[in-house]
């Protein structure tokens, strides 16, 4: 387990992408870190990227599993929690009568029901700490995503439990929403989508987590990171959906 005289930080979905940037990002500023992932060997990649693998440790869990939120919750029981950031994700591409069931349901799982399941668990150990969460959603928590519509309905509800969350417990915990559009962390080829035009928007994985630790500095609240996914953001809010649903259905299928 990790050094008790540093504060101690949950990382979910740390093998790779944004977990393993948080990872980096919160060693240099002291945190001991528990690294969560499925996959064993990822997570292994992610501690020997530290510089002090020594203060950190390495859950394995599927979040999707019967007994998976269990374990990891038993496993760190004892842990003085200072923060939770709910990284771990993932999303379906293809048509919705397409795709079977059963992994549509795992995308809310994983995406919503576990960061609101482990929030609610850790929560009095948080606040006891003077603690915080970083919920990361994605933009597709603000617009209806065709071809991916289960992982925007599961952003979707990340993104306004998230905020709501934030309003109810300001000055006792203070929590991020983090709200990325596209970026290089190899999404599109887990998730099955095509390379399509959207790279226009890709921001560099560490713009948008300092962007984020900009704002847990700050007292936490909203975060849309860099100037291409803020423009992104108002073009969502400004173009009609009618006509926005049918751009995103031609990009997503492209």
């Amino acid at each position: 387990m990790p050094e008790h005289d540093l504060k101690t930080v949950l990382i979910t979905g740390a093998s790779g992408g944004f977990g393993l940037e948080f990872a980096k990002k919160l060693e240099l500023l002291g945190y001991s870190l528990i690294l969560h992932g499925r996959d064993m060997a990822r997570l292994q990649m992610t501690m020997g990227a530290l510089k002090h693998p020594e203060r950190h440790c390495i859950i394995q869990a599927d979040l999707n599993a019967k007994h998976g939120l269990i374990s990891l919750l038993d496993a760190i029981k004892e842990e003085k929690l200072t923060g939770l950031i709910n990284n771990a994700g993932f999303g379906i591409w293809g048509g919705f009568e397409q795709t079977g069931i059963v992994p549509q349901i795992d995308v809310i799982k994983t995406d919503l029901k576990a960061p609101i399941a482990l929030a609610h668990a850790l929560l009095p150990e948080l606040i006891k700490n003077n603690g915080f969460i970083i919920n990361v959603s994605s933009l597709a928590g603000e617009y209806p995503l065709p071809y991916m519509s289960t992982y925007a309905a599961a952003k979707a509800g990340l993104t306004y439990w998230s905020e709501a969350l934030r309003t109810e417990l300001d000055g006792k915990v203070r929590i991020v929403t983090l709200a990325p559009g596209p970026s290089p962390t190899g999404f599109r080829i887990i998730s099955g989508m095509p390379n399509s035009k959207g790279s226009f928007f890709r921001t560099p994985i560490p713009v948008i987590i300092d962007a984020c630790l900009n704002t847990l500095h700050n007292g936490g609240g909203y975060c849309i990171p860099g100037w291409r996914h803020k423009l992104l953001y108002a073009m969502q809010k400004v173009i009609p959906r009618c006509i926005g649903l049918r751009i995103m259905a031609k990009q997503m299928r492209s």
